[in-house]
């Protein structure tokens, strides 16, 4: 296929670009290279991307860039550019969430429209059911979001199901379940806690531990997306990992795998779901979903790619090499 993906410096993006080229597809690359976090992570993302037979990357705005002359000559794109980050939602950075998050879908929505595009993949979010009324969650179930972050995913993946059902934009969108693997956003959960393990340094726990989520490998996800686009089939489906834990047993797990975490306890932060567990019922009937990676092997692959981005931890005398 001829694919865009756009947030294509990203941590699932550059996964995603490299998933599809390794089978064969044509990839358009569109990042707009944001400083959320430090655009030197993203242009590591990219390194193995660039250069490479089938990959063409644009640097660039989706807002402000002419998406049409892109998308007429794609079979699918891949929508995951947008403002990550449930606690840095609230107050004036809002505006910045409701702008990448809704004001860029709706453009990207627009453009698929006037091009009459194939197929169409958004990356919705969890963060859209909030606290459940039920888990395993179906789709049916009404999302209530807590917080800004949330709402915003919500009103894109809205505005995906009012184009395809209005204008026929065969829109399928993939509510994400806490994805992790190498290259993850250093903000995120398992991402600082690979580095508290490596680098022995103490890990900020917002809560008491307790907390919940229904992990989902990045390499699973990508060929779920993959997956959807071959099949043609639209609408909205979870993509789970199959398996909810604590974050106290990730963090017992991470101990065997690396190094004993040092965890400074602090108090739960606003927007921070309790729980999360995906029935991935649809996703399985409509394009075969089948979660294959394990906690452990997916924890242990985020721990290998540490030890090859800092090879001094993984010295028997390092944290790496420590047994506690």
């Amino acid at each position: 296929m001829r694919a865009v993906v756009t947030g294509a410096a990203g941590f699932i993006g550059s996964h995603l670009c490299q998933h599809l080229l390794a089978h064969g597809d044509e990839v358009v690359g569109v990042d707009a290279m944001t400083a959320f976090y430090d655009p030197v992570r993203k242009r590591r993302n990219l390194a193995p991307l660039l250069g490479r037979d089938r990959f063409v990357f644009r640097r660039g705005d989706l807002l402000r860039l002419r998406l049409e002359p892109l998308f007429g000559a794609a079979d699918v794109v891949y929508h995951l550019a947008g403002q990550p980050g449930v606690r840095g939602s609230w107050g004036s950075e809002f505006a910045v969430y409701l702008e990448r998050n809704v004001l860029v879908t709706q453009h990207v929505l627009e453009a698929a429209r006037d091009v009459r595009l194939p197929r169409l993949v958004f990356a919705s979010s969890s963060s859209v059911y909030g606290d459940a009324e039920a888990y395993p969650t179906p789709e049916t179930l009404r999302p209530r979001p807590v917080s800004p972050y949330g709402v915003t995913k919500l009103a894109a993946e809205q505005l995906c199901e009012t184009y395809r059902t209005v204008f026929g934009v065969p829109a399928a969108s993939l509510r994400l379940f806490s994805v992790y693997g190498p290259r993850q956003r250093p903000d995120m959960a398992f991402a600082r806690l690979v580095t508290a393990a490596c680098a022995d340094r103490p890990f900020p726990l917002y809560g008491d531990g307790g907390q919940s989520r229904d992990f989902t490998y990045v390499g699973d996800v990508v060929k779920a997306m993959r997956a959807a686009a071959l099949s043609g089939w639209a609408g909205v489906a979870n993509l789970g990992g199959g398996s909810e834990v604590t974050l106290r047993q990730v963090i017992s797990l991470l101990g065997e795998l690396a190094a004993p975490v040092r965890v400074v306890p602090g108090p739960a932060r606003p927007g921070d779901a309790r729980r999360t567990a995906a029935d991935i019922t649809l996703a399985r009937r409509a394009f075969g979903y089948r979660p294959a990676t394990g906690l452990r092997t997916g924890l242990a692959a985020m721990v290998a790619d540490a030890v090859r981005a800092d090879p001094v931890g993984s010295s028997p005398t390092g944290p790496l090499g420590s047994t506690g």
